[in-house]
């Protein structure tokens, strides 16, 4: 979860008390406004844009919602869990405005987008409740409940825009490039498509000159990401364009890594991987969330592939981009899941040996065909399922981390840990935000700099390390 807020000195906004009354400017004391970012990087763009916005429109920008006038909650609304920390959010902002704190609060995001109506009844407490298509009014919201009127925007689905300037939310270094929003695989869990809609590319112009805008700003690291990366441009040009976007985004001055994440298993072709071998600006890392192995799980998930063909992928980019860092995403307890079919998943994820790996207990979201399905598996038997995933790739991690003592990696320095006198930073093995950390020893080192750093240990799965 991030939270990121915005202010400014003397704000001015405009106030009707009917259609009748001519508009006064009336001056305010200092607005501040505070934005609360839950859920994955898209959501974070679309904070970011709006944060732009707020920013322009003279506001300011505090670092904690407890300091804002108005705090804005982003939410996401994906899985259970998400939308269970979306309200205790709400809620904690709910309390904060009680005691006089927070004078206003504005709701965004996917869980606004699906559940509008319910934000409505169930928080009176609520100023605003903008759908996603509403975002780019933002600035227009928040000068109405400063004014006392309650804004409730519902928004078609699908229909939001995805552009715009953005205020950077990540470190200075590094910046989510989003290239596409919304799905059109409908898997049968997956509750995106009914909250953002169909598969959208933005066209690669607009994307390259975005990337060259952030090159230009001290952007070092591009995360490019979309809900299926690897989908690009088939909406718009009839085609794959992955390969051809990268080829131009490796072609900006000041561009030194570019990252993939949100690659479907079934859309990495021999083109694209060809692309990331040739490219050196591409780093070794993909993302690759494959959800399960068993043919009939992922049949059933309105997935295709099975065991045989996921190896074959993997293999693959292990052969033609040596060093290459896996990543992937896994459901267990899916609903008809049984014990050998979760047996063959926790035998292939520990064949494969994936780097990195998030295993999550299947949830049943509102309006998905899984929801429906029979032999629902209980909840207990799901959680424990994934516990045993994280728990054996736990073990695969330290000794993946043990392996890379004496080895020698460029670095990005992210910080400087006071308590253990020690920098952190990450190498290309790293995504941010989700990897962890290498901390090091080193002397005068900046945030944002690249430095190479010797590994020579490695604690509870984080390496330790030394500059050279």
């Amino acid at each position: 979860m991030k939270k990121w807020v915005l202010s400014n000195p003397s704000c001015w906004y405009f106030c009707t008390n009917t259609p009748q009354v001519e508009r006064q400017i009336i001056k305010m004391k200092e607005i501040k406004v505070g934005m609360v970012s839950l859920g994955c990087p898209k959501n974070q763009c679309d904070a970011e844009i709006m944060m732009d916005k707020i920013r322009k429109a003279g506001f300011k920008l505090v670092e904690e919602a407890g300091l804002a006038d108005v705090v804005v909650i982003n939410t996401c609304g994906f899985i259970q869990s998400a939308k269970e920390e979306a309200i205790e959010e709400i809620m904690e902002a709910i309390n904060r405005k009680a005691d006089g704190i927070n004078k206003k609060i504005i709701v965004t995001g996917c869980l606004a987008q699906r559940y509008p109506q319910q934000m409505n009844e169930e928080f009176p407490e609520i100023d605003g409740v903008l759908g996603l298509g509403h975002n780019g009014d933002i600035v227009k919201a928040i000068n109405k409940v400063l004014a006392d009127k309650r804004v409730i925007l519902n928004s078609p689905l699908g229909e939001y825009n995805i552009e715009g300037d953005r205020l950077l939310s990540t470190m200075p270094h590094y910046a989510y490039l989003r290239i596409a929003d919304g799905c059109s695989n409908r898997c049968s869990y997956c509750a995106i498509p009914y909250i953002r809609g169909d598969f959208r590319s933005r066209p690669m112009e607009n994307v390259v000159k975005e990337a060259q805008r952030l090159a230009e700003r001290g952007v070092k690291e591009l995360v490019v990401i979309a809900q299926d990366t690897t989908r690009y441009g088939l909406d718009l040009y009839g085609e794959l364009k992955l390969p051809e976007l990268l080829d131009k985004i490796c072609e900006i001055d000041g561009i030194k890594w570019i990252r993939l994440l949100y690659c479907y298993p079934e859309r990495i072709t021999d083109k694209l991987i060809d692309t990331m071998a040739k490219q050196e600006k591409i780093l070794p890392y993909i993302d690759v969330p494959i959800q399960h192995c068993n043919r009939d799980i992922l049949k059933a998930m309105n997935r295709t592939g099975d065991e045989q063909s996921l190896w074959d992928l993997f293999a693959k980019l292990r052969n033609k981009i040596p060093g290459i860092v896996l990543r992937t995403t896994l459901i267990t307890g899916f609903p008809g899941e049984t014990e050998e079919q979760f047996t063959e998943l926790a035998e292939f994820v520990n064949s494969v040996r994936f780097e990195h790996l998030g295993c999550f207990a299947y949830s049943a979201e509102d309006g998905t065909p899984a929801a429906e399905m029979p032999n629902q598996v209980p909840k207990s038997e799901k959680e424990h399922r994934a516990e045993i995933i994280n728990e054996q790739q736990e073990v695969r991690v330290s000794d993946f981390c043990s392996e890379q003592t004496g080895k020698v990696y460029e670095t990005v320095v992210e910080g400087y840990d006071r308590y253990f006198e020690m920098y952190f930073g990450r190498n290309y093995m790293l995504a941010p935000e989700i990897d962890g950390m290498i901390y090091f020893k080193g002397k005068g080192l900046k945030t944002g700099e690249f430095v190479n750093v010797e590994i020579t240990d490695s604690v509870e799965n984080n390496l330790i390390g030394k500059t050279l």
